[in-house]
């Protein structure tokens, strides 16, 4: 399931990432905000109109475009 897909507060893991589907600067600004394989992620809130979702990445909460989120493959925690 992809990340923009998941239900609010539901606990998962990240599967897999599709680095190739990002630009080079997504990608290095997801890679600083801690997204990796196996990382604890949950989504938290949701912005208007498909706008930004906050997720709490390990212990950060962060907000990213849901464009980037589509790239993120979560499984099950």
């Amino acid at each position: 399931m992809r990340l923009d897909q998941l239900p609010l507060g539901t606990a998962s893991r990240i599967a897999a990432i599709d680095w190739d589907a990002l630009s080079p600067q997504a990608a290095r600004r997801l890679r600083e905000l801690g997204f990796d394989d196996g990382v604890a992620i949950q989504p938290l809130h949701r912005g208007a109109m498909r706008g930004p979702l906050a997720c709490k990445v390990g212990r950060m909460t962060v907000a990213i475009r849901s464009a980037l989120a589509t790239a993120v493959t979560v499984e099950p925690a």
